[in-house]
C-alpha cells in the first residue's frame, strides 16, 4: 500500500507517542502507573476462615463468583435440615475486597435449586444492596457491578420474597471491605456468625426438620448457633491460638431475628470495632452487641492456656439452644495472670429441656360474621401469601404461580386445602405455564385454612368456592 511522505511522517510520530506513553508506564507501574485497572479474582473462604489481608495499595477490578445451592445437612446431632446457601455452607464464603475497588459480582443459581435467590450486600450503595439487579432463578447467572466507597465490615443476605424465610433458611454471609490504611496486623483472624433456625419440632427432635415460618414470625427460634449449626466450633472443630497472639473475629449476626449478645468468657476484648465499622471506639469491653443484618470488629491478646468459649450471653441461647464456641488456646502458665485447673467439660450444652413454672391458659376464640371471616382471610393471605403470589395474587411471571384466575386453584378445591396442611414440591401446570418451585408448608390453623382459601376463591374472578372447616379437618 503506498502512503503519502506527509501520512508516513504523521503514523510515525503517533507511534513513537505511543511507545513513550507505553514505555512510562511499564517504568513507574510499581508506583501505581496503570494498575487502577488491574484485574483479580476474589479469593472467598469458609467459616472461620478469613480470606488473606491484601497487600496492594490500589484500587482494582475484583471479580466475585458466588453460587446459590439448597442442600440437606447436619443442624445437631440427629437433626437434619434442608439450608438454603451461598457457597453450600452457612454462612456463606467470607469476602474481601478493598476500600475503593470496583467489583463484578457474578451470582450462580445452582440448576438443582427449587427457588430463585438474589444477593442484598450492606456494603453496597445502590438499589436493595444489589438485590433489585440480581434476581436469578434456578440455572441461571445475573451479573451486576459496583463501587465499595465505605470501608467496614458488612453483612450480605438472599433478599428474595418471603425475605425472612430465604434469610431463616441459612442465606447469610460477611463482606469486608478493607479500609485503605488496614487495621493493625494480628496474628490469627476469624469469621464468625450468629444464627436462629425455627423448626417444627422441638430442639433435639431428630430427621429432616422443616423449618416452621409460625415460629418464626413469633421469633421463638429452636436453635440459635455459630456457623450454621449446633457444635460448628467446638472439639476438634474449635478455633485455636497460641499464648502471647493476638486475635481478631469478624463477627456477623445473620439473624434473621435476634441481637446478640457476644461475649468470649475467659477474655476482655482489647479493641471492638462497634456496628462493624472502621473507627476504634472503645476499649476493654466485655460483652459488645452485635445487631441481626450487623456485624462487629473484636481484637484480643491471648495471655494464658486453655479453652476460652464464644457464646451468645443471652445465656439460654447457649446452654440450651446452641451458642456455644471454642477459642483453644496452647502455650506456657502464666501463674502470674491466673492460676487454677482447667476443665474443657464445664462449658457443654445442658440440654434443651424447659421447665414450666404456670399452667398455660386458652382463650376460647371469638367467633366472627362472614364478612368478618373474609376480612381476617385477607389479613392472613397479607401476611402469609402475598409476598410470593402478591396483593392481587397475579403471581410472578415464571417464578411464583398466579393465584388470580388460577385454572389449577378451581379445579379441586381439595388438593388446595392439602397443599395449604403439607406444602407442595414439584412441577405444576397452571393457566398453560408450568412452575418447579417450593410451597413451604406455614403451619396455619384448620380456620386460618379456611378463612384464606374463602378470601382467595371469592376474589380475582376465582370460583366462588366455599371451603368448610369439616372439609379442612377431614384433610390430613
Amino acid at each position: 500500500m503506498q502512503i503519502s511522505k506527509k501520512k508516513d511522517f504523521l503514523t510515525l510520530k503517533a507511534l513513537l507517542k505511543s511507545l513513550v506513553l507505553t514505555g512510562s508506564c511499564l517504568m513507574f507501574s510499581l508506583s501505581g502507573c496503570g494498575t487502577a485497572n488491574s484485574e483479580e479474582k476474589a479469593q472467598l473462604t469458609y467459616a472461620p476462615n478469613v480470606p488473606p489481608v491484601i497487600e496492594r495499595n490500589h484500587a482494582a477490578k475484583v471479580i466475585v463468583d458466588l453460587e446459590t445451592i439448597e442442600v440437606q445437612g447436619r443442624l445437631a446431632d440427629g437433626v437434619e435440615y434442608t439450608f438454603w446457601t451461598f457457597g453450600g455452607s452457612v454462612p456463606g464464603p467470607m469476602i474481601r475486597v478493598r476500600e475503593g475497588d470496583d467489583v463484578e459480582f457474578n451470582l450462580h443459581n445452582h440448576p438443582n435449586s427449587k427457588m430463585p435467590h438474589n444477593i442484598d450486600l450492606h456494603a453496597v450503595t445502590g438499589p436493595g444492596g444489589g438485590a433489585a439487579s440480581s434476581l436469578t432463578v434456578p440455572g441461571h447467572t445475573s451479573k451486576f457491578s459496583f463501587k465499595v466507597i465505605n470501608a467496614g465490615l458488612y453483612i450480605y443476605h438472599c433478599a428474595t420474597a418471603p425475605v425472612g424465610m430465604h434469610i431463616a433458611n441459612g442465606m447469610y454471609g460477611l463482606i469486608y471491605v478493607q479500609p485503605e490504611d488496614e487495621l493493625p496486623k494480628v496474628d490469627k483472624e476469624y469469621y464468625v456468625v450468629q444464627s436462629e433456625f425455627y423448626t417444627r419440632g422441638k430442639n433435639g427432635a431428630p430427621g429432616l426438620q422443616p423449618f416452621s415460618m409460625e415460629k418464626a414470625v413469633e421469633e421463638n427460634p429452636d436453635y440459635v448457633v455459630f456457623n450454621g449449626s449446633v457444635g460448628s466450633l467446638v472439639g476438634d472443630r474449635a478455633i485455636t491460638a497460641k499464648t502471647g497472639e493476638s486475635v481478631r473475629l469478624f463477627v456477623g449476626n445473620g439473624g434473621p431475628n435476634l441481637i446478640s449478645s457476644f461475649h468470649v468468657i475467659g477474655e476482655i476484648f482489647d479493641n471492638v470495632y462497634t456496628e462493624g465499622g472502621t473507627v476504634l471506639n472503645q476499649h476493654n469491653v466485655q460483652t459488645t452487641l452485635v445487631p441481626a443484618g450487623g456485624s462487629a470488629i473484636v481484637e484480643f491478646k491471648v495471655d494464658v492456656p486453655g479453652t476460652l468459649i464464644l457464646v451468645d450471653h443471652s445465656i439460654f441461647r447457649t446452654f440450651n439452644k446452641g451458642a456455644l464456641g471454642m477459642l483453644k488456646v496452647e502455650g506456657e502458665n502464666r501463674p502470674e495472670i491466673y492460676s487454677g485447673k482447667q476443665n474443657d467439660e464445664v462449658y457443654l450444652p445442658e440440654g434443651a429441656a424447659i421447665q414450666r413454672l404456670v399452667n398455660e391458659v386458652k382463650v376460647a376464640p371469638k367467633e366472627l360474621s362472614e364478612a368478618d371471616l373474609l376480612k381476617e382471610g385477607a389479613r392472613i393471605y397479607n401476611a402469609n401469601c402475598s409476598a410470593c403470589h402478591m396483593k392481587e395474587g397475579q403471581g410472578v411471571a415464571k417464578v411464583f404461580p398466579p393465584l388470580a384466575g388460577s385454572d389449577f386453584l378451581n379445579a379441586d378445591k381439595t388438593r388446595a386445602i392439602r397443599i395449604l396442611k403439607n406444602g407442595l414440591k414439584g412441577e405444576i401446570t397452571v393457566n398453560g405455564n408450568k412452575y418447579n418451585n417450593i410451597m413451604p408448608q406455614l403451619e396455619l390453623s384448620d380456620e386460618d385454612i379456611v378463612n384464606v382459601l374463602n378470601y382467595v376463591y371469592s376474589s380475582w374472578n376465582n370460583k366462588a368456592l366455599k371451603v368448610t372447616l369439616g372439609e379442612v379437618k377431614s384433610i390430613h
